[in-house]
């Protein structure tokens, strides 16, 4: 049932999209060396999945099939399936820095929500659907890229009053068998070696959107579809000794008349529901981020205690270091316990009876790593010193003039050999101070939603009147209970009472034997 890395990439013969990559079309996917280290990256979900010791925390049973599923396809049904699926991601993101895959655990989790909640206000079939397509996914353990984000054209203007339509994909055609898509999704994640993509929603629409409002899955390779792809991490530089192992492609993907059969449409014109699909999404991804961000944390932790060893210094002697280095755990394990909080005050759908982490917490997470990414760095920056960007190139260490009186020189800690010592620096450079580097960065401020987005979500659910009530009473003064104050709206009954907002439900966090506050190694 479960592919391993190689059976993935092997999967990829099967399927023809059209790509294009640097201003050339790609004749095969699984060949082509600028996508090898985004699909050995998603390669390492498949094989961790196959892991005996893993397989508490890389697998889970779909409870509408009642068949053990990769846990990056599976629907969470408890506060532990939360905390099982942010050290699953985290696992995955210490050894490839971004997972990828995980995309469509939230995106699932979003449609099984949707699908059922538009069925109730409609009697529409979307769910039994989408159950169908999601169990032949799970069955088939697809990768599924998800294609939100719309080209969006002038962002003052609403989609339908865009000069040009195929800024946000939208139906052009409706009939007895299906639907006919035209538009442009961009920043699609993983794009050229997905077997399948998810479309949805990337706004709350108006009736006049409502060709807008539209979800399905689309194979990669439909007739009519074009991917426009850029290169995963940085393959073949000599000096990118995390990146040029382990990436990510992102894709313009570019419908032309691309007609999607029924069975796989699952929102069609209900512009009412795009944006509770958007942002259960959204919530559900920031959760996913948190932990995604974490793994990538680890690797810094890691690479600075490295640095400072090969630079001859103990962070435990070195106060400045050690400092540093106590803050850049704060910020990670910091932002990581939000993940932790949201997934332990979860709440059930009351649609469908899966679980939403809960989205204060979701998003201060978002917000606080969206921010503290840069500090992240320049943490990483301050206890490796300035050999990490100034260490002469790859070929040096080969040259027969320069080689051995370099080896010399620059080695630092007498029992840290040269080459130890710069092999660190270019991994700590690859992380840090170089293209791939930018790119973490900017993934991180975006990725999910803009910050001004997380605000936004913090300010709509924190109960902040129920901050006023308390000092209200306090005070006596006995005005909060006023209807007028628009304030005393913003109230969430119970949030204080033994067990929170709702129990988190069955407590199904697995346990392995290395699991702890620094996640699994």
């Amino acid at each position: 049932m479960f592919m391993s890395a190689d059976d993935y990439r092997e999967s990829l013969r099967s399927h023809r999209p059209v790509v294009y990559l640097d201003g050339h079309r790609v004749d095969s996917v699984p060949d082509e060396p600028a996508f090898a280290p985004g699909i050995r990256a998603l390669g390492v979900t498949y094989d961790f999945a196959r892991r005996d010791e893993l397989a508490p925390l890389m697998t889970a049973v779909q409870h509408t099939s009642g068949k053990v599923v990769n846990r990056m396809l599976h629907i969470d049904m408890s506060g532990g399936d939360l905390l099982n699926k942010l050290e699953a991601v985290r696992l995955l993101c210490q050894e490839t820095g971004c997972a990828q895959r995980y995309l469509a655990h939230d995106a699932l989790g979003a449609l099984f929500q949707s699908s059922r909640r538009v069925d109730a206000a409609t009697g529409s079939e979307y769910s039994a659907r989408f159950d169908t397509w999601l169990h032949a996914v799970q069955n088939a353990d697809l990768s599924i890229g998800i294609a939100m984000t719309d080209a969006k054209g002038d962002r003052s203007l609403r989609p339908h009053q865009q000069s040009n339509p195929d800024s946000y994909l939208h139906i052009v055609a409706r009939d007895a068998r299906g639907i006919t898509l035209s538009g442009t999704k961009a920043i699609v994640t993983g794009a050229p070696y997905m077997h399948e993509f998810l479309v949805m929603p990337g706004r709350q629409m108006g009736p006049e959107d409502a060709d807008f409002a539209v979800c399905c899955a689309v194979p990669c390779d439909a007739q009519g579809l074009t991917i426009v792809a850029r290169p995963a991490g940085r393959p073949g530089e000599k000096t990118a000794l995390f990146s040029n192992r382990y990436g990510q492609s992102t894709g313009v993907l570019i419908f032309d008349q691309v007609f999607v059969p029924w069975e796989r449409v699952f929102l069609a014109g209900e512009w009412q529901h795009s944006g509770q699909l958007t942002w259960d999404y959204a919530t559900h991804h920031r959760h996913s981020c948190i932990a995604a961000r974490a793994g990538f944390g680890d690797l810094l932790i890691g690479a600075g205690a490295l640095m400072c060893e090969a630079n001859g210094f103990d962070p435990g002697k070195e106060t400045h270091l050690r400092d540093q280095m106590v803050e850049l755990i704060k910020i990670v394990e910091g932002f990581y316990a939000c993940g932790v909080a949201a997934s332990t005050y979860a709440r059930a759908d009351a649609y469908s009876s899966s679980f939403m982490p809960e989205p204060v917490y979701s998003n201060i997470g978002k917000l606080l790593l969206a921010n503290q990414i840069y500090d992240m760095q320049r943490i990483a920056h301050y206890v490796s010193g300035g050999l990490i960007v100034t260490l002469p190139g790859p070929e040096e260490d080969h040259n027969p003039v320069t080689a051995a009186r370099l080896a010399d020189v620059l080695r630092a800690a007498p029992d840290v050999p040269y080459d130890k010592r710069i092999q660190t620096a270019r991994f700590m450079e690859d992380l840090t101070a170089s293209y791939q580097a930018g790119w973490y960065s900017v993934i991180s401020l975006h990725g999910g939603g803009s910050p001004a987005a997380m605000k936004q979500e913090i300010w709509r659910h924190y109960p902040v009147g129920d901050k006023v009530a308390l000092v209200e009473r306090l005070l006596d003064r006995g005005v909060a209970a006023d209807p007028e104050r628009p304030i005393t709206h913003k109230r969430q009954p119970g949030r204080c009472c033994a067990k929170g907002c709702s129990a988190p439900g069955e407590a199904v966090m697995t346990d392995l034997p290395s699991a702890g506050p620094s996640g699994l190694s």
